[in-house]
């Protein structure tokens, strides 16, 4: 097997056991969240930048006597698996960012694996959850998408960036305030790059976010100010940027957005509609994302006859409508949607993009307080809930409405899960499954599913 060797590094540990102290570990099975699970003298290490299999050299990065587990970086493979593949980006890639002294940045930690590894390794994760949270032993594949993966890069459509103290671009280390500055995102669309940021003096600015739509409209660049940064500082920043790019200022704690020039939001399209999105609002990162779901929801729904002419839907965690309009196409002038979103933003832009569909009802709130003060009876309904699921006493809400089917898109195997055992609980079954590798070099993936009666 093939050794991948780094400089030894100094251990500065003060003891064994300490953050950076380093062991020769052998690598287990792969863990939820991006890890891979190893063990020393009995106790559990949570590495990432492995693979299963390997035997590695690794660096403790959050340690202690007292703690339950350990967590580490590998820094030299002393046996390979015939997985490992040369990582595509310098900054991300463990083995090159601590042989200079630096942590890996976030955001790529399975880019040293095959996209075929990787997708196998994230169908092994979602069956564990599901075995072990709803009891179901399932045999799942991870989908990939598009016409062409491409390497698994250039996918992104949004791109969130940290600032260096010297005022350049970056991202942070995994669970660390190190902000690494970086020159490229082979994870991101070419516009994205086209803009070369990291050109660009961004003192006084504590963070960036790009938005470059798929279909080639406006870009869009947020630039969250520090505190203390001047008006001035802040349109030195804006005259560096292109011309042809829309720049807004934000508060991340407010959720307000302030323009600076031209729009404070950007034109999305998808499954045959057009969508605005303002600012930090929700959208689908993967260029081929919000056409996969769409599809996907639709073809359950209205396969199993679930979505028909005339029907009551409900679209739940709605965010800008993506679901909600190709939902109010099927069902309808004789038919209704009701569209629920909690961020009065993306409520607003939701409202904008179905104006006109009288049949649509926006409602801006919590899902579970919008049900329990408008209780009805729905044919179907779309479920779309953040990274932590529904939860249970929305889920018992749902099945307090009576649907015949709940299509749930979930981005987490672990809330999704946890959420499908409380359907089970309330006398309901999974009868469709699929998973989709819609963030390629990360662990993360997103699961489509048909939730139907037992009955």
């Amino acid at each position: 097997m093939t050794s991948h060797s780094i400089s030894p590094l100094t251990d500065t540990s003060g003891g064994q056991g300490a953050p950076g102290t380093e062991l020769i570990v052998d690598v287990g099975p792969v863990a939820h969240g991006g890890h891979f699970v190893a063990r020393h003298e009995g106790r559990v290490i949570f590495v990432r930048h492995g693979i299963p299999g390997e035997k590695v050299r690794i660096r403790l990065t959050d340690s202690g006597d007292s703690s339950r587990f350990w967590r580490a970086d590998v820094v030299e493979v002393l046996e390979a698996s015939p997985d490992r593949v040369q990582h595509f980006w310098k900054p991300a890639d463990s083995l090159t960012a601590w042989k200079h002294g630096n942590p890996p940045v976030g955001g790529a930690e399975l880019g040293h694996i095959s996209l075929q590894r990787q997708r196998a390794l994230k169908a092994e994760v979602l069956s564990e959850q599901l075995k072990r949270l709803a009891g179901l032993d399932l045999g799942v594949e991870v989908e990939g998408v598009g016409a062409n993966d491409d390497g698994g890069l250039g996918w992104r459509t949004r791109a969130s960036f940290a600032v260096t103290p010297k005022g350049r671009l970056g991202m942070h280390a995994h669970r660390s305030d190190v902000v690494v500055p970086i020159r490229e995102m082979p994870l991101a669309l070419p516009g994205i790059n086209d803009l070369k940021l990291w050109d660009l003096d961004l003192s006084g600015i504590a963070r960036v976010e790009v938005a470059t739509p798929a279909n080639g409209s406006r870009p869009l660049v947020l630039l969250a100010p520090e505190e203390t940064t001047s008006p001035k500082r802040l349109h030195s920043v804006l005259s560096q940027l292109p011309n042809d790019v829309s720049v807004a200022s934000f508060d991340p704690g407010k959720g307000q957005v302030l323009q600076l020039r031209g729009r404070t939001w950007v034109q999305e399209s998808a499954a045959g509609h057009e969508y605005r999105v303002t600012g930090e609002g929700f959208w689908q990162i993967h260029k081929d994302a919000p056409d996969t779901l769409v599809d996907a929801v639709t073809g359950y729904l209205a396969g199993g006859g679930y979505l028909q002419p005339g029907a009551a839907v409900a679209d739940l965690y709605a965010g800008a409508g993506l679901f909600t309009a190709p939902l109010a196409d099927a069902v309808g002038i004789t038919g209704s949607v009701l569209s629920v979103e909690g961020s009065p933003g993306t409520s607003r832009d939701a409202r904008k993009n179905l104006h006109g569909e009288s049949h649509v009802e926006i409602v801006q709130g919590r899902v579970e307080r919008v049900l329990h003060q408008r209780p009805r009876n729905f044919d179907s309904l779309v479920l779309d809930p953040p990274r932590v699921g529904a939860g249970k006493a929305v889920v018992n809400q749902l099945m307090a409405s009576h649907p015949r089917a709940i299509a749930y898109v979930s981005c987490d195997p672990a809330s999704f899960a946890r959420d499908l055992g409380y359907f089970q609980q309330g006398g309901w079954r999974l009868e469709s499954l699929r998973a989709f590798d819609l963030y390629p070099h990360t662990h993360h993936l997103e699961t489509v599913s048909l939730i139907v009666p037992a009955g």
